[in-house]
């Protein structure tokens, strides 16, 4: 309002107090954001600088679920081959069993077990998958470790069946002849030397992934700190600032107040 006027000593106080009144509101903010930098208008450099590191954790973040579904996938993975292996030893087994004896019928009845188990390794392999993916099927698996795809890794599959990797081929004649037998144990022989090293590759990229997944958690947990530290605020300090400021803001008031008896002090001299 153009038309009134205001003495010096009162629109000093005025000022003051209506300054008061603004940092109150911004500490006000700061303790309920819990934040000194609410935007931009604050602090351009920390808080662009901050929102960058808080977008990468926020991209990190979200490739640790693949990375913990390669993990699984792979542990599965390895579970088929353990239990896989178990079988092809029952296997090589029951064929060194039908080498001991010379009787046709029990020859006979120990290849009907071993194509029993011939069928159980497939089926295996078949449900060694997770997440959709199976590592003993033939579905290879990419895993990405930074938030722009330069750094992956790329896990090869197999294919844990009697007829393919594993190659162990049904009992041939029944067994009826030690050499017929002998083929059974020399395949499953050579499937368990390919199981072995199957199972070290896949504990090998277990590894790598298991490394690189922890990395990852690290890194999320330094960028979250960098950003928090850029933006934060100190809520005991604003506490404090709030106390001081509100003790300020009576202080002016009670100035004010003083000023404006002062005006009236000098109107009484003119009769007023």
């Amino acid at each position: 309002m153009s038309g009134i006027v205001l003495s010096a000593g009162v629109r000093s106080n005025l000022l003051n107090l209506q300054a008061t009144g603004d940092l109150i509101a911004q500490t006000q903010v700061r303790l309920s954001t819990g934040k000194r930098v609410n935007s931009a208008l604050d602090n351009p450099t920390n808080f662009f600088t901050a929102q960058s590191l808080s977008n990468r954790a926020s991209d990190l973040s979200g490739l640790l679920d693949s990375m913990s579904n390669a993990v699984k996938t792979i542990q599965a993975a390895d579970n088929g081959i353990s239990a896989i292996t178990k079988l092809v030893e029952s296997g090589r087994a029951l064929a060194r069993q039908a080498l001991q004896t010379s009787d046709a019928t029990e020859r006979s009845t120990l290849a009907t077990q071993f194509t029993d188990i011939r069928t159980q390794i497939d089926a295996l392999a078949a449900d060694s998958g997770f997440n959709g993916t199976n590592l003993l099927n033939g579905n290879d698996l990419t895993v990405t470790f930074n938030e722009d795809g330069t750094s992956t890794q790329t896990i090869t599959s197999v294919t844990d069946k009697t007829g393919s990797d594993l190659a162990i081929a049904g009992p041939v004649g029944s067994w009826a002849l030690d050499a017929n037998i002998q083929i059974s144990i020399d395949a499953t022989t050579t499937a368990l030397s390919t199981l072995r090293t199957q199972s070290k590759a896949f504990g090998s990229s277990l590894s790598t992934v298991q490394a690189r997944q922890d990395f990852t958690k690290s890194m999320i947990n330094t960028l979250t700190t960098g950003a928090d530290n850029l933006t934060l605020a100190d809520t005991n300090e604003e506490g404090a600032n709030l106390l001081a400021l509100q003790t300020r803001q009576q202080l002016s008031t009670t100035a004010l107040s003083l000023a404006v008896q002062s005006d009236r002090n000098v109107l009484r001299l003119f009769g007023g």
